[in-house]
């Protein structure tokens, strides 16, 4: 894991190695533990390193080809570069090092650039640079587990881990893009690839980006697909399951520094801590929870010490816990934003919190994230469009859920920004799934399979670039084994009824009352249900019975109490810097409206904060302190 950065000239001048350094010191946290950089006429290459395999000099980067035709600067980890390394030996390529980043290396000269990022299971974003054609290569991982910006200019095309690397380019300068805010707005998410930086756009997941004489073409190398489902019996889905999730869990351990594990006290996290701690003993695990005396309601569930704990008792495993209060977020909220600088989904800042925690004792830690995603762990969204009739009902229902914040006449009032222009979301959130025209919508598993394939490309994109932005905030690499490539391949090919259960049971039934029983989460017949068997003989029936829940703060209670005066503060007083795009009569009605109780909008009010410092930061240029 690792900062990279770079920029090609395309306006006949040098590259400066000034210039280069500035961006790749800037995205220092992501890689204490060396910089290298190189410079080829129009073209410049940096690299930060976060050293977890082979941690000698000679696995720094950038790394140049045996044959000085290949430059490469990568950031990932790959955890099948072993079996490809032998591959290589026998086809008589020799190796310098012990490292993954020359197994990528000697792979692109051995097959080619897509050939070796097909071959690739791991998280890898990657420039590769072909000083022979004079081609630049940017690669993004298949599910886009690390991130990878482009900016683009008269002068040069640029690309960084982190956009806070172009800050410092004297080329580039800050600016509102005003349609991802419009859409974040609407989704709390960002669907496309722009950012709210204008001319900032991220590499798209499973891409291969070619450079080339000033020319620019994407090629996509890799999609998911829901489509293709498997007639396997049940019996035999979960046996093979169980061998695959222990596969994923051993190959993702490979590591030559410390390795911990996040423990929610779910099902997803407590499966790989279930699995690491059979070959890890005593693996040492983190969880996050709350100071609950001043919170109530649904939100008093939040705090998971006690299910982690029991969790931690069972597989004896080395315990850590952070504990979160109200006054947490004034502090931290700065640097949340800092460091995400895009914007996503909802309350972050636990994910800082407790990064920060694990950072103090190993470098790299698993998660559990994707598994809710690719074994169907939201039913209660899935049940909106189970009985859509077409294509086109399937989406006017979902996309009436996704308006997470704000609809069409919410933000007619919300925008003050001079060019309004035509609400468009409806067709933003239909354009995710452009990539599969040929979507079947036939049936409620046709509808189903649709659902999961949308909340890989945009909820868990969103949560996965919240990963990594807030780990490498502390030098913490996060990695998923939900996200292997064979798991994820068997996953996308189950039967729907396989990981819901029985879907003519539940259209026969009473559609109110199903859909009460579903939004509260009591419906414990459906979500995962054949991951949930073939983790049984693993992880306690206490922890697999457990009802979905997400990692989130008791912010709705925090919000009318302890943070009361922190909100009014942020986006009631004179200082409002977001006023020049959001309305400030709106956001004062949300707090109001909140504060009385009469409504829950604990949502939109983080991202109003977030915004605002997101303005403060990047457009007003307020320091960072730590």
């Amino acid at each position: 894991m690792c900062g990279i950065v770079g920029f090609l000239r395309t306006d006949g001048e040098r590259a400066q190695r000034h210039v280069v350094e500035d961006m790749r010191d800037a995205l220092a946290h992501r890689g204490p533990d060396g910089a290298g950089t190189f410079l080829d006429g129009p073209l410049a290459l940096g690299h930060r390193r976060l050293a977890i395999i082979d941690l000698s000099s000679a696995a720094q980067q950038p790394m140049v080809s045996s044959d000085e035709r290949w430059v490469l600067v990568f950031n990932g980890e790959i955890y099948n570069f072993r079996n490809l390394r032998n591959v290589l030996e026998q086809e008589g390529w020799v190796f310098r090092t012990q490292s993954d980043t020359e197994v990528l290396l000697v792979g692109a000269q051995a097959w080619g650039v897509e050939k070796i990022t097909r071959l690739i299971d791991g998280m890898a974003s990657f420039a590769l640079w072909d000083c022979l054609h004079r081609t630049l290569y940017l690669v993004r991982d298949r599910y886009g587990t690390k991130p990878l910006y482009i900016w683009r200019c008269q002068s040069q095309l640029a690309f960084a881990s982190e956009v806070k690397a172009f800050l410092k380019n004297p080329d580039f300068s800050v600016k509102l893009n005003k349609d991802a805010l419009r859409e974040y707005m609407t989704f709390q998410n960002v669907f496309r690839e722009h950012t709210l930086f204008k001319d900032v756009e991220q590499v798209p997941p499973g891409t291969i980006m070619v450079i080339d004489d000033e020319k620019v073409v994407c090629n996509r190398y890799w999609d998911f697909d829901f489509t293709r489902r498997s007639t396997i019996a049940s019996d035999e889905a979960t046996a093979h399951l169980t061998d695959l999730m222990r596969a994923a869990v051993t190959r993702q351990m490979i590591s030559d520094v410390p390795l911990g594990a996040y423990l929610s006290g779910g099902m997803d996290s407590g499966s790989i801590v279930a699995l690491a701690s059979r070959e890890m003993p005593r693996l040492q695990t983190f969880t996050a929870g709350f100071e609950m005396s001043r919170v109530n309601g649904m939100e008093a569930s939040f705090d998971e010490r006690r299910s982690a704990e029991f969790m931690a008792y069972r597989f004896r495993t080395e315990h850590y816990e952070q504990v979160m209060n109200a006054g947490d977020l004034r502090w931290s909220l700065p640097r949340v934003v800092w460091h995400l600088e895009d914007l996503r989904l909802g309350m972050s800042y636990p994910n800082y919190y407790i990064a920060r925690l694990a950072s103090k004792f190993v470098k790299v830690c698993l998660s559990g994230a994707g598994g809710d995603e690719i074994f169907g762990g939201y039913p209660w969204r899935y049940y909106r469009v189970f009985r859509s009739l077409d294509r086109g009902h399937y989406l006017k229902n979902y996309y009436e859920f996704w308006q997470r914040l704000t609809n069409q006449e919410q933000r007619k009032k919300l925008f003050r920004m001079n060019d309004d222009g035509e609400d468009d979301m409806f067709d933003i959130f239909s354009s995710v799934f452009d990539a599969k025209a040929d979507l079947p919508f036939d049936q409620p598993e046709d509808h189903i399979a649709a659902s999961l394939y949308f909340e890989c490309k945009t909820f868990l994109s969103g949560l996965l670039l919240v990963g990594d932005k807030l780990s490498m905030a502390h030098g913490l690499e996060e990695r998923f084994p939900f996200l292997d490539n064979e798991l994820v391949e068997f996953a996308s090919s189950l039967p729907i009824g396989l990981k819901l259960g029985d879907l003519d049971h539940m259209l026969a039934v009473d559609e109110d009352a199903v859909r009460k029983k579903l939004l509260a989460q009591e419906y414990t017949g459906a979500g995962k249900n054949v991951l949930r068997q073939a983790m049984s003989q693993i992880v306690p029936a206490e922890v697999l019975s457990r009802p979905k829940q997400g990692f989130s703060s008791p912010e709705a209670s925090w919000y009318r109490g302890e943070n009361a005066d922190y909100v009014r503060e942020m986006l009631l007083g004179g200082d409002l810097v977001s006023e020049e795009f959001l309305s400030r009569e709106f956001i004062t009605d949300c707090i109001e409206q909140h504060m009385s109780g009469k409504s829950n909008n604990r949502l939109i009010i983080w991202s109003f904060l977030s915004f605002e410092q997101w303005c403060r930061t990047f457009l007003r240029g307020d320091r960072i302190d730590g």
